[in-house]
């Protein structure tokens, strides 16, 4: 029993030691196979160039980037194993789904948003530490609160204007009967004075403290901080590099240090970044998912640093050459679309329909009474004058296209 007891407490006195998980780091190969990279390097550089340059001075640059985004964002899911219909998605984005939205059409449908809202910033905007920012959604609340607090405080500010005026102006005689009382003034002070302390500690602090994450879905010694400024000070190294390869570097350097514990499709996005931040794509944010989604899945993630960095260069190239036939192909159908106006009024519709369906890969009735003003019935009449494809059928609804 004695022994028993001995070894119970021998056990019971042991410490328990939490093995804390390592910090991820990267390294730019050195020296670099220049020999293995030379060729997909210069073919991405003459396709990424030969593809922006083109839309850059295309009619439908508009129309073919909103399309592009949805085929993206849907690849992006598509590379993680998912599968999401590229029709759900444009549904889903315009509120008009046919079915209750799938937790993976909600994620790709926060890749389409990131991808428009990095495509709409500055090329350097989601490189820096405010834009980074604002892609995680930290900044959001924050930017909420100060705006309620400054509303909070202009509603205080006139209420102690009016409460000013009515007590101490000497020039205008307040009506009797008008006069409010002294615990009225003491309570309208009090307000006045708790904004104004309220406002000085939002200025004494410069960073609000960020809100303890759960535990069941974060990890805590996962440092997103220090991986992100180590992802960036990466970025930072490549600037003699050529632009692709350093989009290139980008990429793989966020897959293997993983800054972002729940977002590991934005490294692509910030890749693409990159290319726009050099110069390289003016016109467009390059669909980096597209391209890799045609590499054998074989090919897509080898253990060598310099072969991931020959399979995203041949991404790159690949996602051009692929968006450039699309872009042609929707530009053919554009000129066979335009010769249909031939003879209809100015006030015609139909215009504008051919713009809006070459901005999206498929519409329904409701997103085009929607888009144009119009009913729904007047919408169908649009579409069986421009005769366009239908692509789901008489089901729960009735959508068209082109391919």
């Amino acid at each position: 029993m004695t022994e028993q007891k001995s070894v119970l407490a021998s056990v019971t006195s042991m410490l328990v030691r939490v093995i804390k998980a390592l910090s991820c780091s990267y390294r730019i190969p050195d020296p670099l196979p220049w020999a293995q990279l030379a060729g997909p390097l210069a073919a991405a550089e003459d396709a990424v160039a030969r593809h922006d340059e083109r839309l850059g001075k295309s009619p439908i640059r508009d129309g073919a980037i909103s399309r592009t985004h949805f085929a993206d964002a849907c690849a992006s899911l598509w590379l993680d194993g998912e599968l999401v219909h590229l029709e759900d998605l444009v549904l889903h984005d315009a509120g008009m789904d046919v079915r209750a939205p799938t937790h993976e059409l909600t994620r790709a449908h926060a890749v389409l948003r990131a991808r428009r809202r990095i495509a709409e910033s500055k090329p350097d905007w989601a490189l820096s530490a405010a834009g980074l920012a604002s892609l995680q959604g930290r900044n959001h609340n924050a930017e909420l609160d100060d705006e309620e607090t400054c509303l909070e405080d202009g509603e205080r500010d006139s209420m102690a204007d009016d409460v000013g005026g009515e007590q101490g102006s000497p020039d205008v005689a307040a009506p009797t009967g008008i006069l409010k009382s002294d615990s009225d003034l003491d309570m309208a002070f009090a307000a006045i004075d708790a904004a104004n302390a309220k406002a000085e500690r939002r200025l004494a602090s410069e960073l609000r403290s960020q809100p303890e994450r759960d535990a069941l879905i974060y990890d805590p010694d996962w440092d997103e901080e220090g991986r992100l400024e180590h992802w960036r000070g990466l970025v930072v190294q490549t600037r003699s590099m050529p632009p692709t390869l350093a989009a290139a570097i980008a990429a793989d350097a966020w897959g293997v240090i993983e800054p972002l514990e729940h977002m590991p499709w934005l490294g692509r996005l910030l890749a693409a970044s990159v290319l726009r931040d050099r110069g390289k794509t003016r016109a467009h944010l390059l669909c980096l998912h597209t391209g890799l989604k045609s590499i054998p899945r074989e090919r897509r993630r080898p253990r060598d640093p310099a072969a991931r960095l020959l399979v995203l260069l041949e991404a790159m190239t690949a996602a051009a050459e692929a968006d450039r036939k699309d872009h042609d192909r929707w530009l053919m159908t554009r000129n066979l679309l335009a010769r249909k106006l031939a003879g209809r009024r100015a006030t015609s519709k139909l215009p504008a329909l051919i713009d809006y369906v070459l901005a999206k890969p498929i519409v329904s009735a409701g997103m085009i009474a929607a888009e144009l003003g119009i009913t729904p019935r007047a919408a169908q009449n649009l579409v069986a004058d421009l005769g366009l494809r239908e692509a789901t059928g008489r089901g729960r609804y009735r959508a068209w296209g082109i391919l």
